[in-house]
């Protein structure tokens, strides 16, 4: 193993011990016999982290279980306000965590920071259309998938490109330029991200850690920091949890230095540093 292997593998060593440490000091036990399951509700550019995390938790807490639901966070807060049962909620914008709270289902009090995100540019691993800034993403031809709009990734993105066309020479015709290279809105940010690694799209806006994720089949290009925006990722307890306890522990599990630590080595900004 080379040097630099056995490094990370120390690291990740050291993020389960760190989490398993912290969790079986602040865990109490349930009584014997008796099961409970947290489900969680979790914006999809979180599957990763919080398969880790959830993983995690249930091992230092016997008899407690963690469901995860993935999918774009405007899609959740519409099935919790149909009905949906769930315990925790984590979104990727503040929007759709107030559409929560204004149902009723959530307090607002009861609403934790949890982390934050940036944009980058993602082209499948052959780069073929040669995409290396966000200007290349006006080149005619270049097919560029976009979450929609009513998706917190889709809603980033256009500010950015607002902003970007905003301060760029050719000012609003950039941005027409752009969307005129759109070639499907996708209903969350890993479809984007797997429209590209698939080779069906010459580039794709997504946050950096799902492009992180993708490792090696995607080739990442950044976006200028005066133009990229801030992903704010809320979480909170749902008032109706049918297992508050449990759901508590497990948020306070997220917000405690394992679990930040934990998602920082999954590429998010934690402890109020933002891109």
């Amino acid at each position: 193993m080379t040097a630099p292997t056995s490094r990370v593998c120390s690291r990740h060593l050291f993020l389960v011990i760190a989490a398993l440490t912290w969790l079986a000091a602040c865990a109490p036990r349930p009584a014997s016999g008796t099961t409970q399951t947290v489900t969680v509700f979790a914006a999809a550019s979180l599957v990763d982290a919080f398969e880790t995390a959830g993983q995690a938790f249930s091992q230092a807490n016997p008899g407690v279980s963690v469901v995860l639901n993935f999918a774009a966070s405007d899609q959740l807060a519409q099935q919790l306000l149909a009905g949906a049962p769930a315990d925790v909620f984590a979104s990727a914008d503040p929007a759709q965590m107030q559409a929560v709270v204004d149902g009723g289902l959530i307090e607002a009090g009861a609403v934790r920071a949890l982390v934050h995100n940036s944009l980058v540019i993602v082209a499948p691993a052959d780069n073929p259309a040669g995409v290396s800034s966000l200007e290349d993403l006006a080149r005619p031809g270049v097919r560029l998938v976009l979450a929609a709009p009513e998706v917190p990734a889709g809603r980033y993105a256009a500010e950015m490109l607002h902003n970007a066309a905003a301060e760029l020479a050719l000012g609003n015709a950039f941005e027409t330029a752009v969307l005129a290279n759109v070639a499907s809105y996708e209903e969350n940010v890993r479809a984007v991200l797997a429209k590209v690694t698939l080779g069906e799209a010459d580039a794709g806006i997504v946050y950096r850690t799902d492009a992180r994720s993708a490792g090696d089949d995607v080739v990442a290009i950044d976006i200028p920091s005066a133009w990229n925006v801030t992903a704010e990722y809320p979480l909170a307890v749902l008032a109706r949890s049918a297992h508050a306890e449990a759901a508590r522990r497990f948020v306070e599990y997220l917000l405690s230095p394992a679990g930040q630590a934990l998602l920082a080595e999954h590429g998010f900004e934690t402890g109020g540093t933002r891109p």
